[in-house]
């Protein structure tokens, strides 16, 4: 896919924008332990929430939402005058999402990226997004598990999109982005069958644990 010489500074913007690591930054001001020092070691809400501050858990989960969201919504504002063309929105969620995950400041070691793919979902299609979030409020609430909620909302977003009309790029860029979280889930899902997975707010022993 060729995108514009301007698409690239857009892109790494969108990609910085989502290295921001809220969970990290949240939990500072809120005096809590650093999330990556407990429990999955993750920077992300469900990890923040095992502290338990459900504020702060609940911020997090805003900001890292809001960085793939705002990365479309800036790129699909500034496509026509810096005649971007259609698709580099979609991948400017994409960068945002990438960002998360692997995130410059805190030296690429990040987050597993839902509440990012779900904002991003949100801003590129609304109704997959809406959908998407739904069925992770509905598995999350029947079975505890935010990881079985977050690989189902990976596969159902990417099959959902094959059969609508969307943008350019859209599918392609969701599509890589579900693959990416399941690979990030893979330890996650390897647990649940296994039968050790953590369920959502259960408290942790505050010890490291690796990267994801």
């Amino acid at each position: 896919m060729n995108f514009p010489a301007l698409a690239l500074p857009v892109l790494l913007g969108a990609y910085l924008l989502g290295s921001i690591p809220f969970a990290v930054v949240v939990s500072r001001a809120f005096g809590l332990a650093d999330p990556r020092s407990f429990g999955s070691g993750n920077p992300g809400a469900t990890n923040v929430l095992r502290s338990g501050n459900r504020l702060a858990a609940a911020l997090t989960l805003v900001g890292d939402a809001a960085k793939g969201a705002v990365a479309v919504l800036l790129c699909r504002a500034l496509a026509e005058p810096l005649s971007l063309g259609p698709a580099v929105p979609a991948w400017a969620g994409a960068a945002a999402f990438l960002g998360h995950l692997y995130p410059v400041f805190l030296r690429f070691h990040g987050g597993k990226g839902v509440a990012t793919f779900l904002g991003t979902l949100l801003a590129l299609v609304p109704l997959v997004g809406v959908a998407t979030c739904l069925l992770w409020l509905v598995i999350a609430a029947l079975f505890r598990y935010s990881s079985a909620a977050s690989v189902a909302c990976a596969l159902s977003a990417a099959l959902a999109l094959t059969g609508i009309a969307s943008a350019p790029g859209t599918l392609a860029a969701v599509c890589l982005m579900s693959a990416l979280l399941l690979w990030r889930h893979r330890r996650n899902i390897a647990q649940l069958f296994a039968g050790t997975e953590s369920k959502i707010g259960q408290r942790t022993p505050t010890n490291p644990a690796p990267p994801p």
